[in-house]
C-alpha cells in the first residue's frame, strides 16, 4: 500500500507541473480575481479529470480504440476549434484600468464562482488527450504493481493523484496571489496575450494533428 501511495504522489507531481492550458489560465483568474475564484475554476478542471477518469477506466477498451483513427482525428479536431476559441476570446479580452482589489469584490455572488467552475471544466474537457494520458496513468499503475490490483486498488491510486494534483494547484493558486501586488494592468493584458496564443497554438497543433490522421499521415 505505501508503494502504491508513493507512486501516487509522485505522479501527480508529474502531472502538476506539466505547463498544460489550464495552467496560465489558473494563474491568471488568481492574479485578477482572487484565490476563491481561482478555486472555483480549478474544481471544474479536477471534476473534468474526474469524468475522463471514469470514462477510461469504464470504457477502458473504447478508449483504447479511440487512440487511433478517424474518431480521434475528429475529437482532436473539434477540440482543437474549442481551444482557440478560447485562445481568441482571452487574446483580445479587454483589460480595465480598475483596481484588483475592485475586480475581486465583485466575485461575490455565487454565479459567478459557478461561470468560473463551468469555464475550467468546459476547457479541460475540450482537451481530448487528458482522457488519453490518464488511460496511460491507469495502464501504469497496474502494470507497475506485482501484486492483485483491485478496483479499489485504482480507486485508491487515482485518489492519490488527484489529491497531489489538487495540492500543488492550490500553491499555485497562492503564489499568484501573492505577485499581484506587483502585477500592472500592462502586465495582464500581456499576460493574457501569451495565455491566448498559447491556446491558440495548442488548438492548431490538434487540428493539424487530427487533419493528417485523417489523412493517413499519423496516429
Amino acid at each position: 500500500m505505501s508503494e502504491l501511495v508513493l507512486k501516487g504522489i509522485v505522479t501527480g507531481l508529474i502531472l502538476s507541473i506539466m505547463l498544460g492550458p489550464a495552467f496560465f489560465v489558473l494563474l491568471e483568474t488568481s492574479i485578477r480575481k482572487g484565490i476563491r475564484a481561482a478555486l472555483a475554476f480549478d474544481a471544474g478542471i479536477i471534476i473534468g479529470d474526474i469524468i475522463y477518469i471514469v470514462i477510461a477506466y469504464v470504457f477502458i477498451k473504447q478508449v483504447a480504440s479511440l487512440s487511433s483513427g478517424t474518431d480521434n482525428a475528429l475529437i482532436k479536431i473539434v477540440g482543437g476549434v474549442l481551444f482557440i476559441v478560447f485562445g481568441l476570446i482571452m487574446f483580445f479580452k479587454k483589460i480595465s484600468e480598475k483596481k484588483f482589489e475592485q475586480e475581486s469584490k465583485k466575485f461575490r455572488n455565487s454565479k459567478d464562482y459557478w461561470l468560473l467552475f463551468v469555464k475550467g471544466l468546459i476547457l479541460n474537457l475540450a482537451n481530448p488527450l487528458i482522457i488519453f494520458y490518464w488511460f496511460s496513468v491507469m495502464a501504469l499503475g497496474k502494470t507497475a504493481n506485482k501484486d492483485a490490483f483491485t478496483g479499489w486498488d485504482m480507486f485508491f491510486y487515482i485518489s492519490i493523484i488527484l489529491f497531489t494534483f489538487f495540492t500543488i494547484d492550490v500553491l499555485k493558486i497562492i503564489g499568484a496571489k501573492k505577485l499581484r501586488p506587483f502585477i500592472t494592468n500592462n502586465v495582464l493584458r500581456s499576460l493574457n496575450r501569451i495565455t491566448g496564443s498559447i491556446l491558440f497554438g495548442f488548438g492548431g497543433f490538434l487540428i493539424i494533428n487530427g487533419a493528417l490522421i485523417w489523412l493517413g499521415y499519423g496516429n
